[in-house]
């Protein structure tokens, strides 16, 4: 898990020594909205949705993780119940560790504050700039939300920088378009070779980083 990258041995072996690992089948609700935060939770593989909903009730989905990444520090931290809701979207395999623990690990190892706050800090970059993108064509949206993604999970391949292929309801919800507008600016951006869709492994190949970025308004 890149949050223990850094630590020293003692510290990630005390850290980690009553970790519990479990794997859980899709559409798997792992956490919900005004829950306790007793754990702190790291994605060992497959994706996770993390989800609100909004004052009409309409599901609202917040970000996608994947393998490396981590979940439910918040309420760990501030001893309040969770704020959201989180939901498997594939077989997914994850590591819960005691929240007493994580804060343990906070407070006397500076290597682990520093890891959280860059990753706090991450999201509060992700979050102001889809604020600032919900104003935009829905062009800009649903590239924002790829280069989102991959920033977050993408991994360098053949044509380019690939991601998860998700169903364009979570597309939908991630960037606030109705699902048929999703499927139609994906089936634009295909047409103009800056994306490109492998269903035999179910990814999403970026085949340009630099053309998507030009279509944010």
């Amino acid at each position: 898990m890149p949050f223990f990258a850094g630590l020293p041995d003692a510290a990630s072996a005390r850290a980690t020594a009553q970790i519990v690992t479990r794997t859980h089948p899709a559409e798997q609700v792992i956490l919900l909205e005004n829950d306790w935060g007793n754990s702190v939770y790291f994605i060992v593989s497959g994706w996770a949705k993390i989800r609100t909903y909004n004052l009409d009730g309409k599901e609202v989905t917040l970000n996608i993780l994947g393998a490396g990444e981590m979940f439910g520090e918040m309420a760990a931290l501030d001893q309040v119940p969770r704020s959201t809701d989180v939901i498997t979207l594939v077989a997914t395999t994850i590591a819960s560790l005691p929240a007493a623990d994580f804060v343990h690990l906070i407070e006397t190892e500076p290597v682990a504050g520093i890891h959280l706050a860059r990753l706090l800090a991450k999201r509060l970059r992700q979050v102001n700039r889809r604020l600032r993108l919900r104003e935009s064509d829905s062009t800009s949206r649903v590239a924002d939300v790829l280069l989102f993604l991959a920033e977050g999970q993408g991994t360098m391949g053949v044509m380019g920088m690939e991601i998860p292929n998700l169903p364009h309801r979570e597309l939908s919800s991630l960037s606030g378009l109705a699902r048929e507008t999703v499927t139609r600016v994906l089936g634009k951006l295909e047409r103009k070779n800056l994306i490109q869709r492998d269903g035999d492994r179910d990814v999403l190949c970026i085949v340009s980083h630099e053309g998507l970025e030009s279509l944010l308004a």
